[in-house]
């Protein structure tokens, strides 16, 4: 074998223990803008031995069991609160790593240019789980649409509402399914991530929607056991780099915004 083969063999040889000793890093994530973001992250995070994989859901249930009975090591799709209220009704103790964005939530119709045209008993879908729901109230107070008991609640439900002068009818709904209905509907409270699947500008077609200021941070979510890992560190520090934030700006305008 002459020099020239031994350094092809050497690096080949290099290459295979860099990919044998990759560490796997398996991550539940919605479609938008938390699998894309994941994508954009993966080949830096190859260049440092983690390996990731993505899987995609499309609700807001299963990327927490998945993680919660280790089939998953992470997920990366929802917030604080819904965090919260999803361990104290499950008995879970899923745990934040980091945060990575905010998506201002909004509401939208197919029907209304302004939420001055709403008329006396129109139809608003609002998400049906707690947090979701409770923000979505939050946005219409802000709006002065309805005054709620505890103006602060944020799992407040429609039957918190103080007062209802336009007698909106409430309809509590999944929130994957709220694009969906939108046409059957007078508004519709959605979040940003299934407003972008259905190819809404959240700052064009909302017709109010949440400012930067918003508590509603986007995390990445792990187990107790494997948030501290060698490998959810670089993920974690990796999801808050100036290349993320710049990637957050430059493909979602202001739909997506950098919490970091």
């Amino acid at each position: 074998m002459n020099l020239k083969q031994s350094l092809a063999a050497l690096a080949a040889a290099a290459t295979f223990s860099v990919a044998a000793s990759a560490e796997e890093l398996s991550v539940a994530a919605t479609p938008v803008p938390h699998a894309e973001i994941l994508e954009f992250v993966k080949p830096a995070l190859a260049e440092q031995g983690v390996e990731l994989d993505v899987k995609v859901f499309t609700d807001y249930i299963q990327p927490n069991i998945q993680v919660d009975q280790k089939r998953m090591d992470a997920n990366f799709f929802q917030h604080q609160p819904y965090l919260d209220e999803f361990n104290a009704g499950r008995g879970t103790e899923l745990v934040t790593v980091t945060g990575v964005h905010v998506e201002p939530f909004g509401a939208y119709s197919s029907k209304i240019d302004s939420l001055e045209d709403l008329e006396d008993g129109a139809v608003v879908a609002i998400p049906n789980d707690p947090t979701n729901g409770g923000r979505a109230l939050l946005l219409l107070q802000k709006a002065g649409l309805i005054t709620l008991e505890d103006a602060s609640k944020i799992t407040a439900t429609p039957r918190d509402i103080a007062d209802n002068p336009k007698d909106l009818d409430f309809k509590e709904l999944e929130a994957a399914t709220l694009p969906r209905i939108l046409n059957q509907v007078d508004v519709a409270l959605i979040n940003t991530n299934y407003a972008l699947e259905a190819g809404l500008n959240p700052t064009e077609d909302a017709l109010v929607i949440e400012g930067s200021d918003s508590p509603y941070v986007n995390i990445l979510v792990a187990r107790p056991d494997n948030k501290d890992s060698e490998a959810m560190k670089k993920l974690a520090a990796a999801l808050n780099s100036d290349a993320v934030k710049a990637f957050i700006m430059d493909n979602y305008e202001g739909a997506v915004v950098p919490a970091f």
